[in-house]
This record gives structure tokens, sequence and C-alpha cells, in this order.
């Protein structure tokens, strides 16, 4: 479960977000949009640790990301999927390279590896691209590339920060289509986008942010608040963090440790 309580962000003296709460169930399906300058980005990167709180919380199946230490921090990071605006593919590298790459820095064995790099181009139509530099792709090969780097792990969280923003409209329903499957199989996505038909065609939950505040949380298309609202969020965790009884030396602190990639 992801939840957010009273989250602010102030940068250069602005207040980009103020007082964001809600909770995200695992494996939902939910769209962050709102206008350019809204706060989108800003708060996915705040729910991946990559940015500070200014105020507020973000907890991720009870443990809260500022509580965390760095290298805590860095683990919980390699759980989660990130899809970024501009892709920051390693465009030096081959697609095999670049989706391969998230595994190796786990440290998970080469033939390990092989096997699920290998799966993931097959599952995402890139297998005949394996071995093309990524600075070659098209923009919807870009964009499946991407995805297919932030999901080789497996991750229970994957965020998507305007994946289809450049893509035409087949490409764009092929990576809609793409996430949508993800979610099937049990990962929670959280998708950031700007865009109306986007929304209108996924017709799920959607947060809307205006000048850095929450002012919808429905289900239903772009301009559609009227569907239904969002449902209650459950007690259900991702099971990204495994809590550890705590030593009697330390009474009343559990300490927290990562699934490893393996599980």
């Amino acid at each position: 479960m992801i939840t957010l309580e009273s989250v602010g962000k102030v940068i250069k003296g602005n207040s980009v977000l103020e007082d964001i709460s809600f909770t995200i169930n695992p494996k939902e399906l939910v769209c962050i949009t709102g206008p350019s300058g809204a706060g989108k980005s800003t708060l996915l990167h705040l729910m991946i640790g990559a940015e500070q709180l200014t105020s507020g919380k973000i907890i991720i199946d009870g443990v809260a990301l500022n509580d965390l230490p760095p290298t805590v921090l860095q683990l919980f990071r390699r759980r989660v999927g990130v899809v970024f605006q501009d892709y920051k593919l390693l465009w030096n590298r081959t697609v095999y390279e670049n989706v391969a790459f998230p595994l190796e820095v786990c440290g998970i064995p080469q033939k390990l590896i092989t096997n699920r790099v290998a799966a993931v181009l097959k599952d995402l139509g890139l297998q005949r691209k394996s071995n093309m530099m990524t600075s070659a792709l098209s923009g919807g090969e870009k964009a499946r590339t991407a995805i297919a780097r932030a999901i080789v792990h497996n991750p229970m969280i994957l965020l998507a920060d305007e994946p289809t923003g450049n893509l035409d409209p087949e490409q764009t329903s092929m990576i809609l289509d793409l996430l949508q499957l993800i979610q099937k199989h049990g990962t929670t996505v959280v998708l950031a986008t700007h865009e109306v038909d986007i929304v209108d065609r996924l017709q799920t939950r959607v947060i809307r942010l205006e000048e850095g505040k929450v002012i919808r949380d429905s289900v239903g298309g772009y301009e559609d608040e009227t569907t239904k609202s969002a449902a209650a969020a459950e007690a259900k965790e991702h099971k990204i963090f495994d809590k550890i009884p705590p030593a009697s030396s330390s009474p009343g602190k559990n300490k927290i440790k990562i699934i490893s990639i393996h599980s």
C-alpha cells in the first residue's frame, strides 16, 4: 500500500505540492493527471525518494520513506520500476544492455540475466532489436525499451511519467495495452499524464492535480468526475519490506530489510 499523508514540496520558495493525501492499493492502475506544471513529475520523484519532502510522509507498506537510511532507500528503489519522461536510456548501449543493466546492478547471476532479458524482450516485441543501439530506435521502440528496463526485475510498483508524450496514436495504444497487462499481472501502476485521450480510454482511477493540490480522486474519464468514487483502500501490502523483530537491546523499533529480488 502506498500512502501519502499531507505531502508538501517547496522548491526555491515556490510551493509545488501542498497537502497531498491519498492511498494507492497494491495492483491498482492509477492516473495522476493535470496540466503541465501541476506537480505530477515532482510527485513521482518523491514517491521513489529521489527528492526530499518539505512536509508530510510517504509510507510504503507501513514504512516511511523519509525515515529510511540512504543505503536502504537505494535498495528500495531497485524494487520499484520507473519509466522516465525522457526515458533516460543509455544511448551508447544496445537494447539488451539497457534492459540488463538493473539486474547487473543488483548482482544477479549472468545466466539468470540472459534468460530474464530474453523473456522480457520477447514479451514486448523487441527481440529483433536486442543488438541495436537505443539511439537508432523509433519513438515507440524507445518507450518499450524503457518499460522493459523498468519491469525486468519484476517490480511490485511501476511509476511511468508521460511515457507516451511523443508517440503517435498507434504507438500510444500499444504502450497503454502494455501498462494494463503489467497491472493485470499484479504490479501497481501509477501513470502520470496530461493527455485527455489516455485518461478517457483507461477509465480507471484518476487523481487530478492543479496548482499542486488534489482537486479530484475518482474513477472515470478526464472530465467525468461523477462516474463513481474510487474504491476505499484496503490494508494490503506489496511486501517490498520485511520487518525483522526488534532485538531486546533496541525495544520498540523494527529493523527493515528489502525482500530479495530473487524472491
